[in-house]
């Protein structure tokens, strides 16, 4: 994630924010340009104000009203949503105050999930444009209904709005054996299974082959590959293979588990770039790198071997400060390298290189 200033003071501004600490004009994102604006009122809408203002012309997302966006839409535009929320299908009842922190937290997510999404140029569409489109249920439990469950059905992910409680969460971490289960996280998977069906199924020609010939053979029947995990646990050895142990389960989920892990690795390493973050940990024989997070990961020339030899020593650094913190480790897994070229495949396809 980018570092941002605001545009009035050049004080510090984070993603979330929508007002500067510093003067107090307003503040929202702008996809397009990949910035924080400082925005002035005027009649009824906002102009933007401060360095490379245009004195163009702004309104917020529609969401804005419940506190739940910051991200903006030109002034003179008919769309009431932003980017990010005319992707949403369903809606929790806001009338619930539960609810409502709860959809913040998810669309906190969401919107960072989507700003790796625009960074890396990749296809978006929602589901007024197209019957399969991406589009999202937030929804909550209903007393004596059965359970809301978190997946993916053509194009329209599902998010159990429970998730978001941190407590609930813990308790289905733990029960289910997830090690590092997160809303984000969520978003990054259910999207991958998305552009799966739009990146490999109804991509380049060869797109499909390539993938079963890295990720295995996706016609094996899903349900029983899924029941079969949950009755036998993981397959042994699965870190030799796969990024997690549910990516074992079928090769729908090992591409969409390793598509969220590229997602957090490319991000993550977006975020040690504009922090200055540099690891030196001076022990020459243990494999990790003396690394200054100094190149574009969005970039299409940046190889792959170099994004994954960064995101070694990162990992290892802010494992450590966990550790020393007495958390778990931030990232807690091991990126064999068959996993690597897993991440390979997905680097490639983002960019257009799988044919």
């Amino acid at each position: 994630m980018k570092l941002f200033s605001c545009p009035a003071c050049s004080h510090v501004v984070f993603f979330e924010n929508v007002v500067c600490v510093r003067c107090n004009h307003a503040l929202g994102y702008e996809p397009g340009s990949n910035r924080m604006l400082a925005l002035e009122p005027e009649d009824g809408i906002f102009v933007s104000a401060g360095t490379h203002s245009d004195g163009a012309s702004w309104k917020y997302c529609a969401n804005y009203q419940y506190g739940v966006c910051n991200w903006l839409v030109t002034g003179e535009s008919a769309d009431q949503f932003c980017q990010a929320c005319r992707h949403n299908v369903t809606v929790p009842d806001v009338s619930d105050p539960q609810n409502l922190a709860r959809w913040q937290k998810m669309e906190i997510a969401k919107r960072r999930m989507f700003y790796t999404l625009l960074r890396l140029r990749l296809p978006l569409s929602t589901r007024d444009e197209e019957e399969e489109g991406l589009g999202f249920d937030f929804l909550a439990e209903i007393p004596g209904e059965p359970h809301v469950m978190t997946g993916h059905d053509n194009g329209l992910i599902t998010i159990a709005l429970a998730e978001a409680d941190d407590a609930e969460r813990e308790k289905r971490r733990t029960s289910m054996g997830e090690p590092y289960r997160t809303l984000l996280g969520h978003f990054r998977h259910e999207v991958g299974h998305w552009y799966w069906d739009r990146l490999v199924r109804d991509g380049n020609p060869g797109a499909l082959e390539a993938c079963r010939a890295v990720f295995g053979d996706d016609s094996e029947d899903y349900g029983e590959a899924l029941q079969r995990h949950y009755e036998n646990g993981p397959k042994p050895n699965w870190q030799d293979e796969y990024v997690s142990s549910y990516a074992g389960a079928h090769a729908w989920e090992d591409f969409a588990e390793t598509w969220a892990h590229y997602l957090h690795i490319v991000d993550s390493l977006e975020t040690g770039h504009w922090w200055g973050v540099s690891v030196d940990p001076r022990v020459r024989d243990s494999g990790l790198l003396t690394t200054t997070i100094d190149f574009n990961v969005y970039r299409d020339e940046e190889p792959i071997d170099d994004i994954l030899d960064a995101w070694l020593a990162l990992s290892a650094a802010l494992n450590s400060f966990n550790r020393s913190m007495g958390h778990q480790d931030l990232y807690p897994f091991v990126v064999s390298e068959t996993v690597k070229g897993k991440l390979g495949f997905i680097h490639d396809l983002v960019r257009g290189k799988v044919e």
